[in-house]
């Protein structure tokens, strides 16, 4: 029996620097890249009643996996546990800063870089999580929609590599990996939705 799985990132968000980082939601145009997405799987309906869409608990992952799971006519299912790796110790960060912290997290992964969740400890809860969903929903193929970090962490889990940020998502979000649930392997790296075929 062959089962499969698609981590799925999040895109564009709102960046607001008075609103914590979890509760951005999607931008105009990360909204037009889900909406596009959803109509080109609404073409595929007749894989609709195969899957179980899990989303992390973040606005602007749920405002992702909605309407995949509306198109597919799918049950959604929000777990807190799925979220991004937690930088709540540094809050919003201006870019260039971010991503000289997030190069320090993937190159140290049992350091809490500024009081962040260590990659290493995010990765163990993602791929607990992941485990969690595809042992209990053993009849179902799967879409996890989440966050760049973490869905990275998991792909190297998959892919049988070390944790390193060459294997990190490009262009700031919108991306998927495609996984093989029964082989336990990543089948591919990250690619854009505008990709996206079953």
């Amino acid at each position: 029996m062959s089962r499969k799985a698609y981590y799925i990132t999040h895109p564009q968000v709102n960046v607001d620097p008075e609103i914590d980082v979890p509760k951005w939601g999607l931008s105009k145009a990360g909204k037009q890249r889900i909406d596009s997405l959803a109509e080109k799987l609404a073409h595929e309906g007749s894989v609709a009643s195969k899957f179980k869409i899990v989303s992390s608990d973040e606005t602007k992952a749920i405002e992702t996996a909605e309407p995949i799971a509306n198109v597919l006519s799918s049950e959604l299912i929000i777990d807190p546990l799925m979220g991004e790796n937690d930088r709540s110790a540094t809050g919003f960060l201006p870019p260039e800063k971010f991503e000289q912290i997030a190069d320090q997290f993937f190159a140290n992964p049992s350091e809490n870089i500024l009081g962040w969740e260590s990659a290493g400890d995010a990765q163990e809860r993602i791929v607990a999580r992941y485990n969690f969903h595809r042992c209990n929903h053993p009849d179902y193929d799967l879409i996890f929609v989440g966050h760049g970090a973490v869905g990275t962490l998991l792909y190297c889990y998959l892919a049988g590599e070390e944790i390193d940020r060459k294997f990190d998502q490009t262009g700031g979000g919108g991306n998927f990996f495609k996984i093989d649930l029964v082989s336990q392997l990543a089948l591919s790296h990250w690619r854009s939705i505008e990709h996206f075929s079953f």
